[in-house]
This record gives C-alpha cells, structure tokens and sequence, in this order.
C-alpha cells in the first residue's frame, strides 16, 4: 500500500455549506408514526431548499435522511450519509420522543462540538416528540454543547403535517444565522492601513474574531496599493469602460473642477479595479480602508485620491459589469463595522450593507419644514413624524421585521 496524492484540480474556493434534516424516534413505535416522522423531514427539508440562499444567490445545499435515528446503528448511519454530503447544519424534527443518548448525542459524536444544531417540533401529539426535544437539550447542555430549540405547532394528525408560518419562519431564521456562521468559516477580510482613528471599533481584534468566528484578518500595507496604482496594475481597457459606465449615468452629477479632479476620479476606479483583483487572489469576502490621514490628507506626503467610490461600488449590488454580489467594505478601515456589515450581507442572503456619511442628524421640525419649502405633503404616518420619535426609533430597531421567510 503506497500513500495517495490529493488531486491538483480541487478549487480553492470554499465550500457552501451543508444543511442536514433527520429525526429521532423510538424502536417500539407503531408503522404509521413512523410514516409520518419520515414525511416530516421530508416536508421540513423542502422548506428550508426553497428558502436558503447564500450571498452570491447560490442556493444552500439541503439534505435529508429517511433512515430514522432509533438507536446506535441508525445514529453512525445518518452521520456517515452526512458527512458524505459535506452537512456541517443539523436540523432535526421529532414527532415522538426517544432516548437522547441512543440516539441525537450518539449521531452528534461525530462532528465538531461547535456544529449548529436546531430542534424544531411541534407542542403535542399522541407521542409528543416536544419530550424528546427538551429531554436532548438539557443532554447536550449537561456536556457544555449548545443547541437551538423552536417549540412550534404542526397538526397532531395526518401522514403530512405542515408546520405553521411561525414554526417556519423561526426555522428559517435560524437557519440563516447557522449559514452565515459556518459559511465564513475559513474566510478572510482584507484591510489596508490601520485604525484612522484610534477608536475601538475600528481595531482589528485578531485572536477573537478568529476564535469566535473562524474568520481571519488580512492585512496589507497600503504603499502595496500606492505602487499597484503607480505602476498601473490594472486593465486600462476596463477602467475606460468603468469611467464610461459611469459617466453614462451620473455624467451630470460629478462636479470636476479641473483636469486633476478628473485624473483623480480615474485613479479612484482605477482603485477598484486594483482592490477587486487582490480581494479575488485572496478569496477574501470583504474589505476595509483607511484614507485618513496618511493616504488622502496627510500634507507631509503626496495625497492620492479617497476610497469613496471604490468603497461604493464593493457595498453595491451593481458595477459596470453589471449585477454582482455584494462585497461588504468598511471606509477608513472600521474591522468592526465591517463584520457587522458582514454578517447582515450573509444573513440577508447578499442584501447590501447600508453605506453612508454621517454630516447632520435631521431633527422632526426641520425635516417638516423642508417638506413644507418643497411642497411636500406629510400624513403623520411615518417613523419620524411620531411625538415620540426617539422611543419609536429605538423599539423599531430593537425588534426589526424578519427579512428572511419567503424571500430568500
């Protein structure tokens, strides 16, 4: 026996993650239960394909077994049926109840302790499988693992249940939040220069980012990017189309004083180009820059043109080459900015990041007044007209509208 070299085709860009659907049920229970807890998955596993997104609008794997996890042998089973499909997501969906450690802590043995796990079930039944649910939570929390219980409702009778919207949208949610966590696993994020201001927000906390999340730091010098734009690395060819993509859409709306404001406008695309290609080399799944001072306003050396638009273009879902996904990236190298505006891409399945400049805050009377000058017509009925608009505001954003059943 000689060792085997792994093939060269393999491509380096990573994997989608993986969703698998099984249940848990017990040996002693009657033929059409059993039916049903087959047709549950099955149900539960068409959900979740229908819905599952990934940012670049590739649909997320979803997998199912029929083979129901009654003890040992059924639980290496299931595990080796994913494991063959690449699942790292677990959803399973009990109808009756089991025996926890025959069966769930026996399949989870064969993977990371940290792979996301939810139990979605219903409230009763003849078998009531919401028993089972609690009864392996509390198992897998006695050993220090975490899982996610979604206590719903299905009908207690009928060969083909259907869960409820609520049920479902529950599930869905969660599963947006296990794909985004395994799908930036072994990710990187580039980011040029350091801190521009000295903030918290804007360090860039390796060790932590790179336990919690599995996601790595990359940082590169900006004179790499100075040289890069110097020497022209970039397909002059598309930059004039790029300019011309542009200019056809908001020719009118640049204001370009004089031939160097025009040179420089082209050396900020030309930025984009530049920065798309090193993000591309490096699979990275987004970006930071820091244009204050050194690289845009520092007078002691030679200002070259801000990340505005390059910045722009990466938060859109748009550029000259037409539609895209979105590349989420932070102006003046915000590390955490950024991963918040990554992680909203990835649990919006590629919604862009809002990207914007802070100048004024906008208070109610002024905003009336405004409306009243251009002949705008108010009803009352929007967030910023109520009396109360700071606690409106607030609750708002603390409790915001679930984005992601029956969208993505």
């Amino acid at each position: 026996m000689i060792a085997e070299k792994v093939s060269s085709d393999v491509l380096s860009t990573p994997e989608v993650p993986v969703i698998g659907v099984f249940a848990p049920c017990d040996p002693r229970i009657d033929a059409d239960s059993r039916i049903r807890a087959g047709n549950i998955i099955k149900i539960t596993a068409n959900l979740l394909a229908k819905a599952m997104k990934m940012p670049n609008g590739l649909a997320v794997p979803v997998v199912y077994s029929d083979v129901l996890v009654d003890g040992e042998k059924q639980a290496d089973m299931v595990a080796k049926q994913f494991k063959h499909r690449g699942v790292n997501i677990l959803v399973g969906v009990p109808d009756t109840w089991a025996f926890p450690q025959l069966t769930v802590l026996s399949l989870l043995s064969h993977f990371p302790k940290d792979t996301p796990i939810n139990f979605t079930c219903g409230n009763s039944g003849p078998k009531p499988g919401v028993v089972f649910t609690h009864a392996v939570s509390g198992a897998i929390s006695q050993y220090g693992g975490l899982i996610h219980i979604n206590v719903g409702n299905w009908p207690d009778s009928g060969a083909n249940p259907e869960m409820s919207e609520k049920t479902a949208r529950a599930l869905i949610d969660w599963a947006c939040a296990a794909v985004t966590y395994q799908g930036l696993k072994g990710r990187r994020v580039v980011v040029f220069g350091h801190d521009s201001m000295g903030m918290e927000t804007a360090l860039p906390h390796v060790l932590a980012t790179r336990n919690t999340f599995g996601l790595e730091i990359t940082r590169l010098d900006m004179k790499l990017l100075s040289d890069m734009l110097l020497k022209k690395a970039y397909d002059e060819e598309e930059l004039k189309a790029l300019r011309n993509w542009l200019d056809g859409h908001a020719k009118e709306r640049i204001e370009l004083r004089d031939d160097l404001d025009n040179h420089r406008l082209n050396q900020s695309l030309a930025m984009y180009l530049i920065v798309r290609d090193l993000l591309d080399e490096l699979n990275a799944v987004g970006g930071g820059f820091m244009s204050q001072l050194e690289w845009g306003s520092d007078l002691r050396g030679i200002p070259l043109p801000v990340a505005d638009v390059m910045e722009s273009l990466f938060n859109s879902t748009f550029d000259h080459t037409g539609q895209k996904p979105v590349v989420p990236f932070a102006t003046e190298a915000d590390v955490q900015g950024l991963l918040t505006m990554l992680f909203m891409t990835y649990l919006s399945a590629g919604e862009p990041p809002l990207f914007m400049d802070f100048r004024k805050v906008w208070e109610a009377w002024e905003l009336k007044e405004l409306a009243q000058k251009l002949g705008i017509p108010l009803k009352g009925e929007t967030l910023w007209e109520q009396p109360n608009l700071h606690t409106n505001l607030a609750a708002h954003l603390r409790y915001p509208p679930s984005c992601h059943y029956g969208r993505i």
